[in-house]
């Protein structure tokens, strides 16, 4: 049996940077992180060992002035800024860089139009709603902007008004590209056809990694997909990975190894290939432990 980690797998820049920033602040003093850091539950419990406290937003319209707040990689809307200000709390900002821009651009959309036809822009965002990036989204839009995760949900536009479109940045770039398609269609049809603003926000360093983590599950019999159950970008990497190898198997821990029986798999090869990756969410560290549980139990 051999057992390997894909490279291409693990944090990506933004979670690693909010993860480094969290780190450096613990050796300052207490800590508090809105909402988990990562959505990997192995990783909050190792910070939290360190003295990272979670908190969600009651929390923070409770604590005590001058306590620190990190504020996580997915970004906040305004109203948790005001929040802290108010209080008196440091804020921490570890939003992702490429989140950041994209709150700025969505803002900056929803100022140019806001007075069009006396109203709201319709700002749309292609995203899972409830989802902490797509929160911070549309507080740039003082909360009007309408989230849509699929072409099944088009009857909530308003086809007589222009059209403002945005993505969470780690949305699938196929699904974005069918969902313009699918609204420039229905303009199509229109007698009094609408502007349509179609701006492809999704962050390509994760979009990149479905092509690398396809290769890599091809190239193994076994895939041990590691990821959080909380993580939207798990969930559509897993699939992407069982698409390319139907051998996959999704598991949080290393503990759950030991529930799967691997003779269960039949392969011409003498050599079995495993093939361990995870999400953009997934720590190193949780994959190798997966590796050498793997190594000790063959």
């Amino acid at each position: 049996m051999v057992v390997s980690i894909d490279t291409n797998s693990g944090f990506c820049f933004g979670v690693t940077r909010a993860i480094n920033a969290a780190e450096s602040e613990l050796e300052k003093g207490a800590l508090y992180c809105l909402g988990d850091i990562v959505h990997n539950g192995q990783e909050v419990a190792r910070l939290e060992l360190k003295g990272l406290a979670t908190i969600d937003y009651d929390d923070l319209r409770t604590l005590p002035a001058h306590s620190r707040v990190l504020l996580r990689a997915h970004g906040e809307p305004p109203s948790t800024y005001w929040i802290a200000q108010q209080r008196g709390i440091e804020i921490i900002d570890a939003t992702c860089p490429v989140v950041k821009k994209l709150q700025d651009r969505i803002r900056a959309c929803y100022e140019l139009h806001r007075n069009d036809e006396g109203r709201a822009p319709q700002i749309v965002i292609y995203g899972k709603p409830g989802h902490a990036e797509v929160i911070g989204l549309q507080g740039q839009t003082n909360n009007t902007a309408i989230v849509i995760e699929s072409v099944d949900q088009l009857h909530l536009l308003d086809f007589s008004r222009p059209i403002y479109l945005f993505s969470q940045t780690t949305k699938s770039v196929e699904g974005f590209h069918s969902l313009v398609e699918a609204i420039q269609s229905q303009i199509s049809n229109l007698k009094s056809p609408i502007a349509l603003e179609a701006h492809d926000t999704i962050c390509r360093s994760v979009a990149n990694r479905v092509k690398e983590l396809q290769e890599f599950a091809k190239a193994n019999d076994i895939v041990f997909f590691v990821g959080g159950t909380k993580s939207s970008n798990a969930k559509v990497l897993y699939k992407n990975c069982v698409e390319a190898n139907p051998n996959t198997i999704f598991i949080s821990s290393p503990d759950e190894v030991d529930k799967i029986n691997l003779s269960t798999f039949t392969f011409p090869l003498s050599t079995l290939k495993i093939g361990i990756c995870g999400a953009t969410s997934t720590p190193l560290w949780l994959m190798e432990q997966v590796r050498d549980k793997l190594s000790r139990n063959p």
